[in-house]
């Protein structure tokens, strides 16, 4: 099936060229840049191990440089052997070659680690002399950033330690999980765990309650699995913690993201508290679709007035780069890059991995971008988010490796405004007031999937880190509980959640990849909300800000990055702002709905 959803839709030969990283997993540049990882990261251990403090800021500079360097190509390295193994998840041959690339890159970081241990442990006095010298400006920020995990770095031989033994630990469960589900099946059909979720937004109840039906029972015959890999990544994550002394299960994220723990708590409170539109929104929609009761497979259902037509690739590529060349003629001429030059990676297949992702790769080298295409417009959207990424990617390749890598609170707003710019023009597009509230639903309820959803995931996470950490191992009842609490008091009384989805956190796989992530998706939308509205007050001047914020990456913090758009991340205000601007899109479609009736 997937092969004639491939044919249709002119997805078929829409495979990236990961030659532009190595031929393949033989390629002989692959051996020689292992080799010289290898004996580059000895030298530097030999000439600058114990002996930071006694640079001069000149050296320190060269030091960084091949550090970076160094690490670059590890980066490469790196990224060609997911990308391979994410479109050839159940081939044995690309698992084993990821994992030897893991286990590489832990003897690399084995050799260098005490760069990070040394430079946060000089005293203040010591880093201030090269902070403040002219030749490190460059890196100014990666090194003051560096220094934030001082309270929670070990012994260089414990660090050494840990190293050693992680790719025997969280990695290889991922991979499982990973793999997992890849492999499975759903229905008599035997089909991808993508095409039963595109499902789910089918116009046709009987077809939605089938794909629910069928998808709970493929993680059924899993979830023994499924449970003992979520258990195993709490307990390493807890143990982390735990010897870190981090204080939160979250802090360690916040930490990354560059963000107080009050900005952090801020934002889920602000969200938490207007469950009230989500739960108001749900209650209209159940009285468009004629419904007596809501159930959580008819969340995703369609108006009867959205258009259905399906949309091939070419179709949504001219959608994509007109909306993106309307805002700015420079971020359309990157999109159109990774069409013409194969980065991307677009037809449902057999072992690809689900969802979609952009990899920046390297600053030397490009992004990659993976989509699973079957035609709707919410695959358009999805399109322009990964492309969003991948604009933003390329754009802060110019900073270089250490300072091109984005927060991910930040690197959600490129791919969140990229949705926004799409959804605008597609709206143009269409024709009748119905069709337009079709389409505005269908938006409405993309923004609570990335806002409201993604906290009370959030919710969840929190509570299962806090139940591991206080009981123990979990069982899989006890996941459920904690899914179904968490998943109900977002919606209230609008949505009737089913027995079957009781298991459906099993699936998701930010809670093992990225433990804590997901708050990111509600940053950036939020955020996008107040930069759009402001971008639509404002003249072309704002284009020019946008674009800095995407070139300057990671080179500063949010706070700061913000500052030119007159945002306060710190102010809890700003939160509910962009709250109230999704409460004033609910009521233009309550307002649109009794027009039409």
């Amino acid at each position: 099936m997937a092969e004639d959803i491939n044919a249709v839709l002119g997805t078929r030969d829409v495979i990236w060229k990961l030659e532009d990283l190595y031929t393949g997993t033989s390629d002989p540049r692959m051996q020689e840049d292992m080799n010289w990882c290898q004996e580059e990261a000895e030298q530097i251990r030999k000439n600058f191990s114990g002996k930071l403090s006694e640079l001069e800021p000149e050296e320190l500079l060269e030091l960084v440089r091949r550090m970076e360097k160094l690490s670059e190509t590890m980066g490469k390295l790196g990224a060609f052997a997911y990308l391979n193994f994410s479109t050839r998840v159940n081939d044995p041959e690309a698992g084993a070659f990821l994992q030897k690339i893991r286990e590489f890159s832990t003897r690399i970081q084995k050799e260098i680690v005490f760069f990070e241990l040394e430079w946060a442990g000089l005293p203040e006095d010591a880093a201030e002399r090269f902070l403040k010298s002219p030749a490190l400006g460059h890196y100014k920020h990666y090194l003051e950033a560096a220094r934030r995990y001082r309270p929670h770095l070990l012994s260089e031989t414990e660090e050494r330690l840990l190293i050693e033994i992680s790719p025997a630990g969280r990695p290889s469960w991922i991979s499982l999980f990973d793999k997992v589900l890849a492999h499975q099946r759903y229905g008599e059909k035997r089909r991808t765990q993508e095409e039963v979720l595109t499902d789910l937004y089918s116009p046709d109840r009987d077809t939605r309650k089938a794909a629910a039906r069928e998808l709970t029972e493929g993680l059924k015959r899993e979830i023994h699995v499924l449970t003992h890999t979520f258990n195993t990544v709490l307990c390493d994550k807890m143990i982390q913690d735990r010897i870190r002394k981090y204080p939160r299960w979250i802090s360690s994220m916040n930490l990354a993201n560059e963000l107080d723990d009050s900005t952090v708590d801020a934002l889920i409170s602000a969200v938490t508290s207007r469950y009230d539109v989500v739960e108001t929104y749900y209650l209209l929609k159940r009285k468009l679709l004629a419904l007596d009761e809501l159930y959580d497979y008819d969340r995703y259902a369609p108006l009867p007035w959205l258009p259905r037509k399906k949309v091939t690739w070419q179709e949504a590529r001219q959608t994509v780069l007109r909306a993106f060349d309307r805002f700015s003629p420079r971020m359309a001429g990157i999109a159109e890059t990774f069409f013409q030059k194969g980065w991307i990676h677009a037809p449902v297949m057999e072992g690809k991995s689900s969802g979609a992702f952009a990899h920046p790769v390297t600053p030397s080298a490009h992004p990659f971008v993976l989509v699973n295409f079957t035609g709707t417009l919410r695959d358009v959207e999805t399109l322009a988010h990964e492309l969003g990424h991948g604009i933003h990617q390329v754009l802060s390749s110019e900073k270089g490796y250490f300072n091109a890598d984005t927060p991910l609170t930040l690197a959600e707003t490129a791919s969140v405004f990229g949705e926004m710019l799409v959804f605008r023009d597609i709206l143009d597009q269409l024709e009748t007031p119905r069709e337009k509230l079709g389409f505005t639903a269908a938006k409405l309820e993309s923004i609570f999937a990335t806002v409201f959803r993604q906290i009370a995931m959030n919710r969840f996470e929190d509570a299962i880190h806090t139940s591991r950490r206080q009981e123990g191992e979990l069982s899989q009842e006890k996941f459920s509980e904690l899914w179904i609490r968490t998943q109900s008091e977002m919606f209230r009384k609008s949505v009737r959640l089913t027995d079957d989805y009781r298991i459906w956190w099993s699936y998701i796989s930010h809670f093992l990849h990225v433990p804590g992530y997901v708050y990111s998706y509600a940053f950036g939308e939020l955020l996008v909300l107040s930069l759009y509205a402001t971008y639509l007050e404002e003249d072309q001047g704002f284009v020019k800000k946008y674009e800095a914020l995407l070139k300057a990456g990671g080179s500063d913090t949010a706070y700061e990055l913000l500052k030119p758009f007159g945002i306060d991340l710190r102010d809890s205000s700003f939160w509910h702002r962009g709250l109230a601007i999704i409460d004033s899109m609910v009521e233009d479609a309550r307002e649109l709905a009794e027009d039409i009736s």
